[in-house]
């Protein structure tokens, strides 16, 4: 780990009492040792402070084991990496910021790994280093993911936004460790076109990998991006991001249950805002392994679903483009000017041949429910409606029982008692995969809001 003013970082920690309580590092032990301060694993070797409102900056690489505690606040300075064979573990309820004028991001390389295992009642939380009423997206970079997963690109490549860490390899079960109950909020940035840093990128990560209830919020860039990989997930947020919501590229073949998208509708990209972007690469080059994530009970919450006025920038609820595979069942898209876009020819026979598929979705409230490329006579309206795959259009999507319009400080999120989204649902083909509960609802929401006691739907007036 590297410090500001790295050979004198413990005197400066211990002396400049303005910013920092006093703290004693006894004797016989490592300065790393001191960093590396658990409360409940170091008493005995320790700089132990006090104040919950520490805070203690981070630059350079972790190159040792670490630990982040809940009882210091970290901030993050330029690219911070977590170097091959380094596991950095983050403690229930820590909180880390990043840094504005440097773009401070949190970079696993390959081979190394974050324990992040936040709980309900302590999230762990990722967030800008602004005041109260003065953050924005972009604040800082992000956090980023690199591991050895597969992805269909002829060399390694190295990771979108600046950072020095590719990813990429032959291990599908390759574990890039935790991320769970946790926040990450204020940060998404393009530093130059089509290099940008997400929310969250995931770059070749591996099915190893635990992602499991994660929000994303106010995002610059995209809420979350997929570079290849097989890493699975559950109980996913985007929250009023800029670009958007769901962004799958390079032969990324993962699995979700349970996602929640839900815009801002006075905020979206100058290069169009979608619920899901889906790519196999920017060339649509036919080339293994496809992209084909796998997404059951999605929520995508459109900026109608919001707000009768809304940017133009919004585009579609769904964006399948350029050879992708996807494969979208048991879910309901919400209040976009276009549901569903089948783009391109490569995709269009991808669609009839059944390695893209939708099953049991609803498009509810769209200007357009269905739309092709320019010039293509495809009948995407016939393919969608296939008898017996389930899927509908419904015009008012008040008819669905959604709560609408949504409330973006407090949505309510669970259908009504009545809401046709409560049942349809079907769980047969890819998804008998045992990672898939098997439920009875449409969408991300059944009778449970698993969103309550951990997202927060106002950080900007929140007090880290």
């Amino acid at each position: 780990m590297n410090m500001k003013h790295h050979t004198t970082t413990l005197l400066l920690l211990c002396a400049v009492a303005v910013a920092l309580p006093a703290c004693k590092k006894k004797e016989g032990c490592t300065d790393q040792q001191a960093l590396n301060y658990d409360a409940d694993a170091d008493k005995d070797c320790c700089c132990e402070y006090a104040s919950s409102n520490d805070l203690v900056e981070i630059q350079g690489s972790i190159t040792s084991n670490t630990t982040w505690t809940s009882n210091t606040k970290y901030l993050l300075k330029g690219f911070v990496y977590v170097e091959n064979g380094v596991t950095l573990t983050i403690q229930a309820g820590a909180v880390i910021r990043g840094d504005k004028p440097t773009k401070g991001s949190l970079i696993i390389k390959r081979g190394g790994k974050i324990m992040a295992e936040g709980t309900m009642s302590q999230p762990i939380v990722f967030t800008s280093n602004q005041p109260v009423g003065q953050r924005d997206r972009g604040d800082w970079g992000g956090v980023i993911i690199c591991g050895r997963a597969p992805h269909n690109q002829p060399s390694d490549p190295v990771v979108e936004g600046g950072p020095d860490a590719s990813y990429g390899g032959n291990d599908a079960e390759d574990n890039s460790g935790v991320l769970r109950y946790v926040r990450i909020e204020f940060g998404g940035i393009a530093f130059q076109p089509n290099q940008e840093i997400n929310g969250l990128t995931l770059g070749g990560v591996g099915r190893g990998t635990t992602i499991d209830h994660v929000q994303v919020s106010y995002s610059g860039d995209d809420s979350y991006e997929w570079f290849g990989g097989t890493v699975n997930a559950k109980n996913l947020i985007a929250f009023r991001g800029q670009d958007d919501d769901f962004d799958q590229d390079f032969g990324w073949q993962g699995m979700v249950q349970f996602a929640l998208g839900l815009r801002d509708p006075n905020t979206a990209d100058a290069s169009g805002s979608n619920g899901f972007e889906c790519d196999n690469d920017a060339a649509g080059n036919p080339t293994a392994p496809y992209s084909q994530g796998t997404w059951s009970n999605v929520t995508i919450l459109g900026p109608q679903a919001v707000s009768n006025t809304y940017s133009d920038l919004h585009k579609r609820a769904l964006h399948l483009r350029r050879n992708t595979r996807t494969r979208v069942y048991n879910s309901v898209f919400v209040g976009y000017p276009t549901g569903l876009l089948i783009d391109g020819g490569t995709t269009e026979l991808n669609a009839a041949n059944n390695d893209l598929q939708v099953r049991n979705v609803v498009l509810a409230g769209m200007t357009n429910d269905l739309a092709v490329a320019s010039g293509s006579s495809w009948d995407a309206s016939g393919w969608f409606n296939t008898p017996g795959w389930g899927n509908s259009t419904v015009a008012n999507a008040n008819d669905l029982g959604m709560n609408l319009p949504v409330t973006l400080t407090g949505p309510v999120l669970r259908p009504v008692d009545s809401s046709p989204l409560l049942s349809g649902a079907e769980f047969n083909g890819p998804l008998m995969d045992t990672f898939y509960q098997n439920v009875s609802f449409r969408g991300a929401f059944g009778s449970t809001d698993w969103t309550a006691g951990w997202a927060n739907w106002d950080p900007q007036n929140t007090t880290y």
